[in-house]
């Protein structure tokens, strides 16, 4: 019997779903708000500094959906969700029924308690959209203020010093890239993009935007102005859970899933930045990936289990190259072990607990990210090697 699998959101979760579930004989339809086909959002910063051009943002043309018998519904919001009914209720009036249904609505920029955020010249970045309002402003604009240092915020640095911007940074922790970063590694980061000219300012908490109706800068809370006509809030983002909430599904940071990707609804999953899987909220490509095709497998019918995601994050930021993999913060009081060096613009920390490798930074220098990426995964004992594991010519690919 033929069914009709229904998708919330076209981001990388609703994608690979789709792309998963497509071929198997039933509907396979997304819905969708935003105006354009998938695209990467971290091409969204090659966009913003004019590295590409619009029409390279999404990564499949429509003829790529027509031949897998996906159907996507652009521009068009999803308002309501009754799960007893087994539909969806579309802005325009439309009820549209399902038989199994995918949350991969993603997450939305969060916006800090900051005064005057309304004023013109103020923006966020997460769509295609944003970056054309941005790009626009930039193009009368001299300076910009990026209120947050994680790897959004230090991209659109970039991507607007390109565009002939000076940039400051304000970073509300002691150091760039919390997430991702240990303190050392952090510093490391912040002499190398202060070398390209982005100004970093560390403990810098944000009170209000300055200028009369549009932006002429922040006003931090120890009193400092920093000049911008240009304001980027890059300060994190939240789980879009309201459909879902609304709908009296489980809800905590984000919705509550199962191993199974199941949601507190029968026939609702739900997949990627949405998603709360065993009290964790992952907000990483990785780990929307790997849920979608567990959640997709799971609406077909067969028995899949998600078994969590190692945290792992391997790019390039403002152009220098930084993988940041598994535990990377080890908590204190614990039998963790931890070995560091740096130096000449690289920085390299490896964790190992009993004996084994579980996390890696690896800042300036990605040329063994495959094979320690892979030990990690495999949780390969590693203790006899300890003297020599940061050696320059180490032969990680022997340990595999």
């Amino acid at each position: 019997m033929k069914r009709r699998f229904v998708i919330i959101g076209n981001g990388v979760a609703g994608i690979t779903a789709a792309r998963a579930l497509s071929g198997s004989g039933n509907e396979v339809e997304i819905y969708t708000q935003e105006t354009h086909h998938y695209y990467p959002r971290p091409r969204l910063q090659k966009f913003l500094a004019g590295e590409i051009e619009l029409a390279e943002l999404p990564l499949y043309p429509p003829s790529w959906y027509e031949r897998r018998g996906i159907t996507v519904h652009l521009g068009t919001e999803v308002v309501g969700l009754d799960p007893r009914a087994k539909r969806i209720a579309l802005a325009d009036g439309r009820q549209v029924s399902y038989d199994r249904l995918l949350l991969a609505t993603g997450s939305r920029p969060f916006i800090p308690p900051i005064e005057g955020m309304d004023k013109g010249g103020v923006f966020t970045l997460r769509t295609i959209e944003d970056a054309l309002a941005i790009k626009r402003w930039a193009e009368g604009a001299e300076r910009a203020v990026i209120v947050g240092g994680g790897l959004l915020g230090l991209e659109a640095a970039r991507a607007l010093t390109v565009l002939g911007l000076g940039v400051t940074v304000l970073e509300r922790g002691p150091y760039l890239l919390r997430r991702q970063l240990d303190a050392e590694g952090g510093g490391l980061m912040r002499e190398l993009i202060e070398a390209m000219g982005i100004g970093v300012i560390l403990e810098a908490s944000s009170q209000a935007i300055l200028g009369d109706g549009q932006a002429s800068g922040v006003l931090l809370q120890d009193g400092r102005r920093i000049e911008g006509d240009l304001i980027l809030i890059s300060a994190g983002v939240r789980c879009n859970v309201a459909l879902a909430q609304e709908a009296g599904l489980e809800v905590s940071r984000g919705v509550v899933v199962d191993e199974h990707l199941r949601t507190s609804a029968g026939d609702i999953y739900a997949a990627g930045d949405v998603a709360e899987c065993q009290g964790r909220v992952y907000g990483i490509i990785p780990a929307s990936l790997e849920q979608a095709k567990t959640a997709a497998l799971n609406m077909l019918g067969e028995d899949a289990a998600y078994q969590g995601t190692i945290p792992s994050n391997v790019l390039q930021v403002v152009g220098i190259d930084c993988a940041s993999i598994g535990v990377v913060h080890p908590p204190e009081g614990e039998d963790y072990q931890e070995l560091r060096k740096s130096g000449a613009g690289v920085y390299k920390k490896l964790v190992l607990k009993d004996g084994r490798l579980v996390g890696a930074i690896l800042l300036g220098d990605r040329k063994d990210v495959a094979p320690i990426s892979r030990l990690i995964r495999m949780g390969t004992d590693v203790s006899r090697y300890v003297e020599r594991l940061l050696d320059d010519d180490f032969d990680w690919k022997g340990l595999l």
